[in-house]
Formats: structure tokens, C-alpha cells, sequence
């Protein structure tokens, strides 16, 4: 009965069973799977009994092989929902009828439940995989429930069902050859979630506290409402605190990547500046170039340099003109006062002067 166990699925595998092929189900998955009527099926096709060999070979379109699967289906979860796709696709063809049992029959032979049965029976309406459900469905089948559902086969794992006085509930359908195992799933049941709420009851009483419910509503007391409540702002004050802490380490960081980048930045830019200074200003600079290019021009266009003495007195005149050339001094020039006697005398040693100046220099 999937759904009426709630301990830990066992470690059995999971055998993928063939998928329906002609569909089965003619309603569109847009709706919800329709309820059973409280007289059971009604169709007017013939029902004859239905071997496993010839539901497994396949039947007929109009002649679905009704498969019937039962259970609590409390915290409906993805162990439900995968035992009723095994029972779905355990033939090519299949009907999938679902039971749910009522609050009353559970509470009795179970225990209390989270989930309504209204809100249990609506679950099982909107999955894919059931086509129609028994509302108030018996904990334990008999032979008058089968033929009112005209009820093919019967699915569940196979793990011996022990409740309501009885080793097993399924014990007579296995022995019909009525009985077709689908396998739990492991590590999900309804058990095992009520589990976690129970470990973390202090965690989901806070949590439903911040989001409005009041302590009566979550049957909290005064003095533990107060402590939820403390416990909530301090974990708000932690968690800005936390915030800040996370957005001033991103502040420094990028600010030391600013840092950075404006030091190399800086170094880039005074290597450049020494370098371009070098170049200019260095030894082999090109201002160095240009002032011995501009001392070469200058040099070039300035003219040479003559002696202070006068032109008269070079070397050059000197050499070139010869005694003969001047007239003698009796005749050329009246007889000379003693004034103008000394005058050349001194002119003619400041000749005699230069004269060797410029012989030391040649030399």
C-alpha cells in the first residue's frame, strides 16, 4: 500500500518498467483526474478477468487493464509519485486507479497527519500519472471493492504490510495472482521529512515567526515567542554586520587595486621621463648633437682671425716687398728732423719685434 509505510525505503533497486504506449488515458493532462463514483465503475465494456500474461502482451484500447494503487499519500513527495509511475507503465496499457484513505481510518490504524484527506485527495488529482481516485478508499481490500472498480490488478511493493491485525493486508491479493511489486525509493518517505522538521523545530518556528504568523497560530508560549523573536534580531543584527564587513573588505581591495595600478602607472611614466631625458640631455644626447652641429656653422661662417699687428708688418706683406721696391732715402725724402729720426728707429725695432713673435710661432 504506497503511501501507508512511512519508514525508510528499502535498498532496492529500481526496475524501469515499460512505458504505456497507447496512452490509456484519454483525458488531457490540462485537467485533474476525475474522482471515482461512490458506485464504482460504470463502463459498459465487457470485463472479463484479465491474465498477467495477456496484460502484459497488451489489450485492446477500449479495454484498459485496470491497476489499482492505495495508500495515505500524507506530505506527498517524489516516493509517491515514482511507485505510481511504475504502476502506470507496469503494462502497455493501464488504467491507474488510486485509493486514499480517510483522516478517520488513518488516525486509527496510523497516526495523525499533516495533510488533510481533502487536501491528500486533491494532491493525488493532479499528478500525471492517476487517472482516477478512490476518496475514502478501505485500509484493507475485499473481493466487493474489486468488483465494483472492476479492479484488474493491484500494485505495491512487495514488502509484507503489517496492520490492522494481519501479517500482511495484501497477503489474499498475492495469492489471487492479482498482485503486481512496484519498489520504494530510498532516502525519501513522509517519516523522514517529519523527521527534519522535528530536528529543526526551533529553525521553522523562527522562520514562520518573520513571516507573520503569530505564537498562538504556531502554539509557541510567551516567554518562547520573546526568545524566537530576540533570537531573530540577533541574527539580523549578525547578518548586516556580516554585510558590512563582506562590502568594506570589497572597498579596501579595490582600493588597493587603485593603489597599485596608479604606482605602476607612476613608475611606467617616470622611466619614460628618465629615458626621454637621457636621450636629450645625455652624453650621446641630441641636444649635445645640435650644440656641436651649431659650434661647427658658427665656426664656419665667422672669418679668420688676423694678428694685432698691423697689416703692414705681416710676414706676408714683408716677404713680399722687396727693398728695391722703395726709393732711397736721400732721394725720395727731405732730410728728417731728429724727432722723425727716433720715430722710425722705434718703428723699425717694434718691426724687429714681430718679426721674431711670428718666427716663434712658425717654429
Amino acid at each position: 500500500m504506497a503511501g501507508k509505510r512511512r519508514g525508510r525505503g528499502n535498498n532496492t533497486q529500481q526496475q524501469q518498467t515499460p512505458r504505456n504506449q497507447r496512452g490509456g488515458r484519454g483525458r488531457a493532462l490540462r485537467e485533474p483526474a476525475a474522482f471515482a463514483k461512490p458506485t464504482g465503475c460504470e463502463s459498459d465494456v465487457p470485463h472479463e478477468k484479465l491474465t498477467l500474461a495477456q496484460a502484459k502482451r497488451g489489450t485492446p484500447a477500449h479495454r484498459p487493464v485496470r491497476v489499482y494503487a492505495d495508500g495515505i499519500f500524507d506530505l506527498f513527495h517524489s516516493g509517491h509519485a515514482r511507485a505510481l509511475m511504475q504502476a502506470k507503465n507496469v503494462f502497455p496499457n493501464t488504467h491507474l486507479i488510486v485509493g486514499v484513505c480517510s483522516d478517520e481510518l488513518t488516525h486509527k490504524f496510523k497516526g495523525y497527519t499533516v495533510m488533510t484527506e481533502d487536501e491528500r485527495y486533491d494532491a493525488l488529482r493532479h499528478c500525471r500519472y492517476v487517472d482516477e481516485v478512490v476518496r475514502d478508499a478501505p485500509w484493507t481490500l475485499t473481493t466487493e471493492f474489486l468488483k465494483m472498480h472492476k479492479i484488474d490488478f493491484v500494485a505495491h511493493d512487495d514488502i509484507p504490510y503489517t496492520s490492522a491485525g494481519s501479517e500482511d493486508v495484501y497477503k489474499h491479493i498475492k495469492e489471487a495472482g492479482m498482485f503486481v511489486a512496484t519498489q520504494r525509493t530510498e532516502g525519501i518517505s513522509t517519516s523522514d521529512l517529519i523527521t527534519r522538521i522535528v530536528r529543526d523545530y526551533d529553525i521553522y518556528v523562527r522562520r514562520n515567526l518573520q513571516r507573520g504568523y503569530t505564537a498562538q497560530e504556531l502554539n509557541v508560549g510567551f516567554i518562547k515567542e520573546k526568545k524566537y523573536r530576540l533570537q531573530n534580531q540577533v541574527d539580523k543584527m549578525k547578518e548586516t554586520v556580516r554585510t558590512v564587513e563582506e562590502k568594506s573588505k570589497h572597498l579596501v581591495h579595490r582600493v588597493e587595486e587603485k593603489s597599485q595600478d596608479l604606482i605602476h602607472k607612476w613608475e611606467e611614466k617616470s622611466r619614460e621621463f628618465i629615458s626621454n631625458f637621457l636621450e636629450l640631455f645625455g652624453p650621446d644626447g641630441a641636444w649635445h648633437v645640435i650644440q656641436e652641429r651649431s659650434g661647427r656653422m658658427l665656426q664656419a661662417l665667422s672669418p679668420y682671425s688676423s694678428p694685432r699687428a698691423s697689416p703692414s708688418s705681416s710676414p706676408t706683406r714683408r716677404r713680399s716687398v722687396s727693398p728695391d721696391s722703395f726709393p732711397s732715402s736721400a732721394s725720395a725724402s727731405p732730410p728728417s728732423s731728429p724727432s722723425s729720426t727716433s720715430s722710425r728707429k722705434k718703428g723699425k725695432r717694434s718691426s724687429t719685434k714681430a718679426d721674431s713673435t711670428y718666427s716663434r710661432h712658425v717654429q
